[in-house]
């Protein structure tokens, strides 16, 4: 039981998740402002602003840094890791929605008559826009630097 008392105690993953969450909460206020409407499933889903996924790399990335090292060889992993999961959020997933967003035009046109097919609805918010991917690495590293005394 002691290892998870350290996994607790291990300041550079809990202030990550803390930048996670936070962009997740910030997801629901700005769908909140955006459309005058409490949306708490933008929280849980994928895409939307600002980028979760890149709010909690690169908090991981300076927390890493700020412990270890900036010219450490796990900050240096961290970071091209933070690279490849925001590449990733806005170009590989972004494209698979734009795609899924065709494909089910399509389903909603050529089944029409047919409901009971057009009911299975691909997920089209499925990555960010380099914007949104921006936003949340700025986030995490706001976040990093801010907790940057309890490392």
């Amino acid at each position: 039981m002691d290892s998870f008392s350290d996994i607790l105690n291990n300041h550079v993953l809990i202030v990550a998740l803390i930048a996670c969450l936070t962009a997740q909460g910030l997801k629901a206020i700005i769908e909140l402002v955006r459309n005058r409407k409490l949306n708490l499933q933008v929280m849980v889903g994928t895409g939307g602003m600002p980028s979760a996924h890149s709010a909690l790399v690169t908090a991981l990335a300076c927390g890493v840094g700020q412990t270890l090292g900036w010219a450490s060889p796990m900050f240096a992993a961290t970071l091209v890791f933070a690279i490849i999961v925001m590449y990733d959020a806005a170009g590989v997933r972004q494209a698979a929605g734009k795609q899924a967003k065709v494909l089910n035009q399509i389903i909603d046109e050529l089944f029409q008559e047919k409901p009971e097919i057009s009911e299975a609805r691909l997920k089209e918010l499925l990555g960010h826009t380099p914007f949104q991917v921006i936003a949340g690495s700025i986030l995490g590293v706001m976040i990093s630097w801010l907790a940057a005394p309890a490392y």
